[in-house]
This record gives structure tokens, sequence and C-alpha cells, in this order.
């Protein structure tokens, strides 16, 4: 017989076929999918912060390690944040979604996973570094994806099941086939409907119907462990309302299930001018307390924030140049905007019947006399007016640039004090184009404390106010924006205003619990239930400041 070969031998030979057998099933996976460039320089995330069992999995082949979908993954809309993934996931089913949170919980190291929808956040919320992003539009161009479907039934009227991944104007248009639409909506259309959910989905519509997060009957979410849960108010209802709000912590949406309405195709759009901010106000609350609005919104022009802006164009250029005197006498105007929703039948009935219904509406106001200016809009072409501004300001290389947002709830009660405080003191002082300015009450009652949103902890007050300060550093040094925002900051918390960051965003610690209040040890109880390994959402940075 022959003699056997030297142990040592043996090893190493197993060594060099193993190496061999391993280098070709890798050649073989990187020539058929972007799953990693194992032979270009860039350096492949398996060797280093993903599990390489990872590649075992049947998802694997839908991972993209590739200097395009990393670069894209690692930023967003504000610009303001950039953290590398090690992977980025375009699932193919809610399943493929599952697989990866439960690997991942059930690793003895576990990663990082974000669900990103069009990643409109602003300081890097739908960032995972190290980790797995998730394109959650991923699933809509798969027949296995829950798509939109509109249903109904009499206990919930009319509703539509839509996919996590789908935006909202997905919505309409599907819904508008049917004669309906949802109730509730955003300024800006082209988010996804889990990114709005996660926050709360809030516009001038919101005082009516309450935010985006109110008017959801139904959701599947992916919870940190890896399990899809149906929710609702009635199954599983504190999953559901730790979701809505909750700043993508507890679990990832894969459907929500929408309210809708019948829908309008007209709107009467009406602005008002003011120059004194008390009677601005007031008027504002006077509307979103009555029945006959269907939207209410306020805004300020100043020197360094124009009539028009990227949010609409809706002045005229006559109209424009007197608003350009009026702003010569006084440094703010107040700008009112108000929206009836009506349907066209015929022209005489219509315009009779809604211009009566507007002039009660808006009788007693006490706006500037001669500047009044209405109007008449598609009821898509309203709701899709930040989308036209995007496009030009796209055209013109203007739209990708630092977004150094500032997003704040503020109590009714302290109002004037913000006014006076950061309107007149801070913003106007500004020699700084700024970008739009808003400023618009919402209704307490339309929004349920039981979810992990966040408002004014004034109980007592039934209004408090969206404070929108959105500027963009294309012509600004993002530290002078940046800087201001800090500023603002700090005079709400000397003067005790009691103000919320909406997209709040933290660095310590005690920020984040100031920031929840009495509700911090819930957050944290849910936490520790829906995702105890803190997998999901690590952007936020809710968990891992000092």
């Amino acid at each position: 017989m022959p003699k056997a070969f030297p142990t040592s031998f043996n090893m190493v030979l197993f060594a060099i076929i193993s190496f061999l057998v391993f280098s070709i099933s890798i050649e073989t996976s990187s020539s058929s999918s972007s799953l990693c460039s194992w032979t270009t320089s860039f350096p492949c995330p398996w060797t280093t912060s993903l599990p390489p069992e990872l590649l075992t999995l049947d998802i694997a082949n839908r991972f993209h390690t590739d200097k395009t979908a990393i670069e894209s993954a690692s930023i967003d809309f504000g610009k303001l944040v950039r953290l590398n993934p090690a992977a980025v996931l375009n699932p193919s089913s809610v399943q493929d979604i599952v697989n990866l949170v439960e690997f991942s919980y059930n690793s003895p190291i576990p990663f990082s996973i974000a669900a990103k929808g069009r990643g409109h956040s602003v300081r890097g919320q739908a960032m995972a570094k190290n980790g797995v992003v998730v394109e959650m539009e991923a699933l809509k161009h798969h027949n296995n994806e829950i798509g939109i479907r509109v249903l109904g039934n009499p206990k919930l009227g009319f509703y539509a099941d839509v996919g996590g991944g789908h935006l909202w104007i997905d919505i309409l248009l599907a819904t508008l086939g049917h004669g309906l639409a949802p109730v509730s909506w955003t300024d800006y259309l082209f988010l996804s409907i889990g990114g709005t959910l996660s926050n709360a989905g809030i516009s001038g519509q919101s005082f009516r119907f309450g935010p985006q997060i109110s008017n959801v009957y139904e959701m599947d979410i992916i919870t940190g462990k890896g399990e899809l849960v149906t929710c609702s108010k009635r199954v599983n209802s504190d999953l559901f309302y730790a979701v809505l709000g909750g700043l993508g912590q507890f679990g990832i949406i894969t459907r929500a299930r929408i309210a809708l309405q019948k829908a309008p195709n007209r709107v009467k759009w009406i602005r008002m001018l003011y120059e004194d901010f008390s009677s601005f106000t007031r008027d504002q609350e006077h509307l979103i307390s009555i029945d006959g609005p269907d939207y209410v919104e306020g805004s300020l022009i100043m020197n360094q924030s124009p009539p028009n802006n990227w949010r609409s164009s809706f002045f005229s250029p006559s109209d424009q140049s007197r608003i350009s005197s009026l702003l010569t006498k006084h440094t703010i105007i107040y700008c009112l905007e108000v929206v009836k929703y009506y349907d066209y039948v015929d022209n005489l009935t219509n315009i009779n019947t809604t211009d009566e219904g507007v002039e009660a509406l808006l009788k007693g106001l006490s706006f500037l006399p001669g500047f009044f200016f209405k109007k008449e809009e598609s009821f898509v072409g309203f709701l899709n007016r930040v989308r036209s501004g995007e496009l030009e300001l796209q055209a013109k290389g203007k739209w990708d640039v630092p977004h150094p947002w500032l997003n704040l709830f503020v109590p009714t009660s302290r109002i004037m004090d913000f006014n006076a405080g950061v309107f007149v003191d801070i913003l106007s002082k500004q020699s700084n184009n700024t970008g739009p300015i808003l400023v618009y009450p919402l209704n307490r009652n339309k929004w349920d404390e039981r979810t992990s949103a966040v408002i004014p902890a004034e109980e007592e007050e039934e209004t408090f106010y969206t404070i929108g300060v959105l500027g963009s550093s294309e012509e600004v040094d993002m530290k002078i924006l940046e800087n201001q925002n800090k500023e603002i900051l700090e005079f709400c918390e000397k003067a005790g205003i009691g103000a919320k960051q909406y997209f709040p965003h933290y660095t310590t610690k005690k920020d984040w619990m100031n920031h929840f209040g009495s509700r911090w040890g819930t957050f944290l109880q849910r936490k520790a239930q829906y995702d105890p390994r803190m997998i999901l959402s690590p952007g936020q940075r809710i968990f891992t400041s000092i």
C-alpha cells in the first residue's frame, strides 16, 4: 500500500482545495450579480463588518456593495451627514427583509439595519453605518409586493392597502381612479408611506383630520426580532402605536391601511397678507376651529424669504411688486393661506356656490385691505405643487444641496414670544437666504397620545403651532444656517418655550430624555420588547448618544 501523506501535508492540501473552491464560487457569484466587487479594488464588506454567512442566504444576490449603491445609501436630502453602510439590500419580497432582520437578530454580534424610502431625512436618520440599508422602493418592482389595493367595508369605509415603500403620489394617482383620496397629506408627495408614518406626516390638512399617523387602520410590521406582525388598534395595539411616530425604532412598515374619502377635483386657493402677528395667528386659530376650510397654513415673507419660492409660485409678477413695496414699510409680512375643495359640475353652479362659501368663511378676518389673492387649481395640481418647484431647481442644479432644516412644535401660549425672539430678533436680522418659513396651528385633539409622536406638553391648550425653517445652503455657508438653528433652539430653551423638535435630532441621551419627557420610560420599554438588540434605525442615534 502507498504510504500515507503526513497529516500536516493533508491539512495544507485541504486548505488549498478549499480556497480554490471558495474562489471559484465567489467569481461565479460576482459575475452573475452585483453582490460584491470581489475582483475590483472596492473593499468587500463581508470580510469586515458583516458576517460572511450572509452569503449563504437566499437574499445574497440582492445585496449590493458597489460604489454607486454605497454612495447613494450614505447620504440623504439634508446632505449634512455621510455614513457608509457595508451593503445595500434591494428586496424582492417582504420575506427578504424578514430573513435579513432575523439573521442579524440571531447573530452573535448583530449588525444594524435601516429602512430607506426616498431618503428625505436631513440628518442621517435612514442610514446604517457599517450595516445594511434596505431600499424599500425596490419592492414596488416585484409582483409579489402588495402594491396598492383600494378596498372598503361598511365598518371602515374606503381604504387603501399600500406597501411601505410606495410614495404618497402613488396612492393619490391610484385612488383617484376610484374617485377617492387619502384624507391627510404632507406638502410634498414624493415621500414613502413608511417614512412619513415613522414621523407623523403633517401639512395644512392636519388641523382637520390629524396627521397621517391618525389615519391608519392597520399595518404589517417587521420587528427587530425578525417577526412579521399584523397590528391595529385592537390587535397587537401596543406595537401599532409604538411604530406610528416611532422614528423607525420598533419595526419596519411593509404595509399600511390608509383611510380614504371622496376626492374633490378643484380647489379655491386663497392667500391673505398681515402686518400684525397677533391678528395673523388669531385668524389662523379661528379658521381651524370652524367647519369649512380644508387647508390652513401660514408663512413669513421677508427680503430673505420672498413671496414665491420652490414650494409654490402663487403670486403674479405684479402681485410680487406690490408685496415688495409693502416690505419696505414692514420687516416681516405674514401670509395666511386657505384652501377650499369642491367638485366642478358646471361654471354657474360651482362658481356661485363656492364663492359664496368662501366669502362666508373669510368674513371678519383682519388681513390687510387690498392684499387678498385667489386662484383656481386642480386638486392634484394643488397637492403636487411642491414637485414643480423641485423639478425646476433640479434643472438648475440647485436642489441637491445641503438642507439644514429645523422643524418645531411650539405651544400656542408661547407663540407671541417665539415671534418676537425668533422671527423678529433672529431671522429678520439675517442677510442670508433662509428659504421658506412656515408657521401654522394644529388641533391637539387630532393627535393620539398612545403613539410615539411627541408634541408640546401643554395638554390644557387646544392647539399648538408648527414651525418650519426650511433653509438651504446653495449660496450660503451651511455653518451660518446651522448656527442660526442653534441660536433658535438656545432661545427656546432659555425662554422656557417648551418647543419640541419634529424630525428630532439630538446628540446626548439627556436631550433625548427631555424630548420624550414622561414618555421616555414607555419608549425604552417598547424598544426592549420589539428591538431588544437595537438593530433598527441606528441613524437616529437615540441609544448611542452620550
